[in-house]
């Protein structure tokens, strides 16, 4: 068969029809990132007032955190979107329908962006207006550090949804934690340097430290890294490329051991 747009889309519209009837789930999308940054945003303003110094050159901890909040919930908003058919005992169903799997897999990605901007829109607004912070000063790199987090989200969730697939809902709290294992190592909020050196190669093979660096340096050098940013869109190919691998594998061998109809156990 061949890759069917109407099937996506068709897709999208049922999610979007789950978000628009459950107010508690649109009231999610938007709690959490707005509650993450008024608590580091004032922070940052006492610490800075306090020290009587610019602790966080630029207002690089508001800077991180939005960021964080695009890299995690570009993650969970595919996750969450996946889990809605395990949670309905839908799954079963949706691949044994001519729904291809690079469909599905698109329509979460879609889905992914359209949670995402339900949640970071009013915490954008509310940085600007509480904080100050100023996105023209990120320029066009913002645009590029935005793609780049969600791809790494995308890479991400889709290896959660092939062990989902595989595990059933015994593997469900990986979709919540599995991307705090990245926070420490990625420099959200801190600089590469502070990491002791056999961590560093680590932390440099993962695509959101090279943003979260390029970040830093727009904002305390007016930089923008061409270098970083092409670290992470090659590691970006070469996480999202092993991501499909792994999901497809997983998805086989869910079929071999009959666990797709019973994913919701």
């Amino acid at each position: 068969m061949s890759f069917s747009v109407r099937r996506v889309g068709a897709l999208c519209l049922r999610y979007l029809y789950l978000l628009a009837s459950s107010w508690p789930r649109l009231l999610e999308l938007v709690y959490w990132p707005v509650l993450n940054l008024l608590t580091w945003g004032f922070l940052q303003t006492y610490a800075t007032s306090a020290s009587g110094t610019t602790l966080f050159v630029g207002g690089a901890l508001v800077s991180g955190l939005l960021l964080w909040e695009v890299l995690f919930r570009g993650q969970i908003g595919f996750s969450v979107s996946f889990l809605e058919e395990v949670w309905s005992r839908n799954l079963g169903n949706l691949l044994m329908s001519p729904l291809r799997p690079a469909e599905f897999v698109v329509a979460l990605m879609v889905m992914s962006l359209a949670r995402l901007a339900v949640g970071m829109i009013p915490a954008t607004i509310l940085a600007i207006a509480f904080f100050g912070f100023d996105l023209a000063r990120l320029g066009i790199g913002f645009a590029a550090f935005f793609a780049l987090l969600v791809v790494t989200g995308w890479a991400v969730g889709l290896v959660v949804c092939g062990l989902i697939l595989r595990h059933g809902l015994g593997a469900e709290s990986l979709a919540w934690t599995i991307m705090f294992v990245f926070w420490p190592l990625c420099c959200v909020y801190y600089p590469l340097s502070v990491l002791p050196a056999w961590l560093k190669p680590v932390a440099l093979a993962l695509p959101p430290t090279h943003v979260f660096e390029g970040m830093r340096a727009v904002l305390s050098q007016g930089v923008l890294r061409l270098d970083h940013l092409a670290a992470a869109t090659a590691l970006n190919v070469v996480w999202i490329v092993a991501a499909a691998f792994a999901f497809a594998a997983l998805l086989d061998k869910a079929r071999e051991a009959g666990s797709l109809l019973s994913s919701g156990e």
